[in-house]
């Protein structure tokens, strides 16, 4: 049975815990790591047929087949070389991170050298198998428009920065526009879709994307419109935020989920 470590046991982290311990997935749940113990032992109480360990980095990547990173950006960083290099196969829910064209490349490397596996969910998107296709052949544009309530936009260092006062906004306005590469870093809480796409499609430089802020708004929207030699396509998905954290989208939490069934499963259906 595959074993699994999850570290980060934020809502992501917890939805996949809870998929394990209520059967709906086939897999030993290992361990657990956060760099706050408190939410370690929240969510080992709040289980009921799983008891995994509370484990440090170190610890996990020599106990498990499989690590789920669920953290942050700097997580991504400091976890997944260490967990490629001792041969455990790394799902990454950060993928923000990887719009540093440097730990991109080392991590691609370190996946091929100990023949190792990197997993990255659609996230809060749907569209990426159509992305995914088309990329077969050419494709010569990809734009992101994703619109965000006012409070699921908050903390983030491209508002900090440019001292934008969320709460006083009144109509939908529009925050930032320029590549993935700068769209993830300027929100690396709140467009790791971004990188996604950008990974499935043609870059992180080639990727446009567009944040607005819309007070009217109770649901996280992405938009994605894809040109190519294939024709056009766009997708449209309005999330519920989570119960937990505004700034992540339900959908991410259940793209997580699905992604590790397909892992375990024999039957593949979709690109």
């Amino acid at each position: 049975m595959l074993k699994i470590g999850i570290v980060g046991c934020g809502f992501i982290g917890g939805q996949i815990c809870r998929a394990i311990d209520n059967g709906e997935i086939n897999a030993e749940l290992s361990a657990l790591c956060d760099s706050s113990e408190s939410k370690v032992l929240e969510l080992l109480a709040s289980l009921k047929t799983c008891s995994p360990a509370y484990m440090n980095i170190e610890e996990i990547i020599r106990s498990v087949d499989l690590v789920i990173e669920s953290a942050s950006q700097n997580a991504v960083r400091f976890i997944v070389p260490q967990a490629l290099k001792a041969g455990c196969d790394v799902m990454v829910l950060s993928v923000g991170a990887l719009a540093d064209e440097e730990l991109r490349a080392a991590l691609f490397g370190l996946a091929k050298e100990h023949n190792c596996k990197l997993y990255f969910p659609s996230g809060a998107v749907v569209g990426i198998d159509g992305l995914n296709s088309a990329s077969a052949a050419g494709i010569s544009s990809v734009t992101l428009t994703t619109r965000k309530p006012p409070s699921g936009l908050m903390g983030a260092p491209y508002v900090v920065e440019h001292g934008i006062e969320l709460e006083k906004l009144e109509k939908e306005t529009i925050l930032f526009e320029g590549t993935a590469s700068e769209a993830v870093k300027a929100f690396p809480a709140n467009v790791n879709v971004a990188a996604t796409i950008s990974l499935a499609g043609i870059g992180f430089e080639q990727t446009r994307v567009k944040i607005i802020a819309d007070p009217s708004l109770s649901r996280n929207v992405h938009e994605i419109t894809v040109e190519g030699e294939f024709g056009k396509f766009s997708t449209r998905v309005e999330n519920l935020p989570s119960p937990e954290n505004p700034k992540t989208s339900y959908l991410a939490a259940l793209s997580a989920v699905s992604t590790l069934k397909k892992i375990l499963n024999q039957v593949q259906i979709g690109t």
